[in-house]
């Protein structure tokens, strides 16, 4: 699961058609797909999971937010 430094679930959702910022957090690799679902917590994923959310993009920007 990667993270989105963004401070609420709300403040992604005003974010569609932007494209999404992520930290990646795998030691295996990059997970972040431009297109398809992400799957993100927030603000922080290390310290402070307050949120989590699936991501849908297209071509790198924010298409939904679940």
């Amino acid at each position: 699961m990667m993270g989105a430094p963004y401070p609420t679930k709300k403040a992604l959702k005003e974010r569609i058609g932007q494209p999404l910022r992520v930290i990646e957090t795998s030691m295996f690799g990059n997970e972040f797909r431009p297109n398809g679902v992400n799957y993100v917590v927030g603000p922080d994923p290390y310290t402070s999971r307050k949120w989590y959310a699936a991501v849908t993009g297209k071509d790198g920007l924010i298409v939904a937010v679940k």
